[in-house]
């Protein structure tokens, strides 16, 4: 169950998943520099919409694709809420394929594998988690955040 992984947040502590209990969570690997990074618009824009009936976006910013996510937690996080205003959690940069994955996205993906393989194949892959921590959807990349409101406002 996905309450049973520990991630770090921006300033290296572990924080346990079992903190979102309860919530729907739409969970995305990012970059600051990939042709998807206005994405954050959309992700920020559904976070304000929803965040008070019990939605979460938990972002993990991710340097696997061509190094399109440079710098430091801390400048990722800068440069994210002064373009883009995010104000959803985001945590300390992960890879998300290979000998150093981290174990919540192998998790993530054995839950719902993708169609040609089960690694990421890009930055902004969505994984939709329900209420009772079950992974519910995977979403490529090219899936913007508006085209998974419907499925995010059943789970609500």
């Amino acid at each position: 169950m996905i309450y049973d992984y520990s991630v770090k947040n921006q300033e290296g502590e572990e924080i346990s998943l079992e903190r979102y209990k309860g919530n729907v969570l739409l969970i995305v690997n990012t970059a600051t520099g990939c042709g998807f990074t206005p994405q954050y618009q959309e992700l920020q824009e559904l976070y304000e919409k929803y965040h008070l009936q019990g939605f979460e976006i938990l972002d993990f910013p991710c340097n696997q694709f061509h190094n399109q996510a440079p710098g430091t937690d801390s400048d990722i996080h800068e440069f994210c809420t002064r373009k883009y205003h995010v104000t959803f959690p985001q945590f300390s940069k992960i890879e998300v394929n290979g000998e150093h994955e981290s174990p919540l996205y192998t998790y993530l993906k054995n839950s719902k594998k993708g169609l040609l393989s089960n690694n990421i194949k890009w930055n902004f892959t969505k994984f939709l988690v329900d209420r009772d921590g079950q992974v519910i959807k995977r979403f490529a990349p090219n899936i913007n955040p508006s085209q998974i409101e419907e499925d995010i406002v059943k789970l609500l």
